[in-house]
């Protein structure tokens, strides 16, 4: 599958949550109304496993990026960054969706469904899916894939 940009074309975006909340289907509608493919990948399964998949189908590139939810997003964002190339992140508000972006160049967009309403919800998704990547970040953003593929050499480096 080729590449695409995140705000130019329609994305296929996998989604996956521990829980049926009310705020999964709004999330998926407006992921639907800005004109993106959702993949519902994990839906009622334990948080390890929801964020074990969708981060899988963005690594191996099945899908574009990823969104998990669970119940304060914590848990489906460690386990999805447990997986090699995801840069999941905690978003609660639409100026950190925006900078897990900019900044970081964030794949999987993890949310808590307990204080996320619909409204902000709306708001993390469009900011998340329109920025792009700053490219004067492009070398911190290389340098985490460094660090997550020394296997821990960069502590020994740090500490002497």
């Amino acid at each position: 599958m080729e590449p695409r940009q995140y705000g130019e074309v329609v994305m296929r975006i996998a989604i996956g949550t521990d829980e049926e909340d009310s705020l999964v289907p709004v999330i998926t509608e407006e992921l639907v109304r800005q004109g993106h493919d959702v993949v519902v990948l994990a839906r009622g399964e334990e948080w390890p496993e929801v964020g074990s998949a969708v981060g899988r189908a963005v690594a191996e590139g099945v899908v574009d990026a990823g969104v998990v939810c669970c119940w304060t997003g914590t848990g489906v964002a460690i386990a999805a960054n447990k997986v090699r190339g995801v840069r999941a992140a905690l978003c609660a508000d639409a100026e950190i969706a925006r900078g897990a972006r900019l900044w970081n160049d964030a794949n999987v967009l993890a949310l808590g469904v307990r204080l996320t309403s619909p409204t902000v919800a709306k708001e993390i998704l469009v900011q998340f899916f329109a920025t792009q990547p700053d490219p004067d970040e492009a070398a911190r953003i290389a340098r985490v894939s460094e660090i997550e593929s020394a296997d821990g050499e960069h502590v020994d480096r740090a500490l002497g």
